[in-house]
């Protein structure tokens, strides 16, 4: 209980001094987790829009458990028919953030998603973006418990969440490092240039070490998903998306037709949701309450 309490702690210190900080108007810190890049824009669009396929378009309550401050414009649509999105987090930095977003259409409250403080039955539909990963491993089962007991009957929620690893970044990882080789050799000549042509201007690149770390982090694999929470709950497993920020950042760029291949993608994706959800990073858990 205590390593549980400490790690809370530490996400939750994480989020309120790093995470949520906004970088430039509406762009926060933990941006640096996602592919922002126009390159990567319609394609990260159509993932996040994935969600709504399977929520309700419309009721009274939708509980988004690990809230944050709801960075993503696609993120506002998932409650745009409804009559409140009621924010659960554990930061309430996060909360403050999301009230500026959706002011008096949210509903906000500070708490842990292993430990809902609602009633059973009580929310139209659910979303948990990113969240279960950072709660420490023998409380993943009871959030999905706690998310299935609070959805009402006849209504669905949506978890996204990643793998630890996946069998398709297995097999282009080394392209990954061939392509971050080839960069960090390019970056290195660049920069000597530009020391030997500006000197006394040129200015040092931060080293990691001067970077934000970032905080606790527990993905537990496919395996444990379909023997531990799928034997107990109603649960498909989908995909969300299924290749990570590394890949993209490394592997797609708009002069070697990236977006043509990340509409490839995309459509492979849609043809074989449960292949690449298994297979793929992200996957789109979508729980359905008889």
């Amino acid at each position: 209980m205590v390593v549980e309490t400490q790690i809370k702690q530490q996400v939750r210190e994480f989020y309120d001094q790093i995470g949520w900080q906004e970088v430039s108007e509406g762009v926060y810190q933990n941006a640096h987790y996602e592919d922002l890049r126009p390159v990567s824009r319609e394609y990260i669009h159509r993932c996040h829009m994935r969600v709504m396929r399977h929520l309700k378009p419309n009721g009274r309550f939708l509980l988004d458990a690990g809230s944050g401050p709801i960075q993503y414009p696609e993120y506002l649509e998932y409650s745009r028919g409804y009559e409140h999105r009621v924010c659960l987090d554990i930061s309430a930095v996060a909360l403050a953030e999301a009230r500026k977003r959706i002011q008096k259409h949210g509903l906000f409250v500070v708490g842990d998603i292993a430990h809902l403080p609602f009633k059973s039955d009580c929310f139209d539909g659910f979303v948990s973006l990113h969240t279960i990963h950072h709660i420490p491993e023998d409380e993943h089962l009871p959030a999905y418990q706690e998310l299935y007991r609070s959805l009402a009957p006849g209504c669905k929620g949506v978890v996204v969440n990643g793998w630890p690893s996946s069998r398709l970044m297995r097999w282009v990882n080394p392209f990954i490092r061939i392509s971050h080789r080839l960069q960090w050799l390019f970056t290195r000549r660049y920069e000597k240039v530009n020391l030997d042509e500006v000197k006394g201007d040129y200015i040092k690149k931060p080293k990691s070490g001067d970077q934000p770390k970032g905080t606790f982090t527990r993905k537990l694999g496919v395996a444990w998903m379909k023997n531990t929470v799928a034997a107990q709950l109603p649960i498909i497993v989908l995909v969300w998306r299924s290749v990570s920020v590394r890949f993209l950042r490394a592997l797609v760029h708009p002069w070697l037709g990236g977006i043509l291949w990340l509409r490839l993608l995309y459509w492979l994706e849609e043809c074989f949701p449960r292949f690449f959800g298994e297979n793929g990073q992200y996957p789109l858990v979508v729980m359905d309450k008889p």
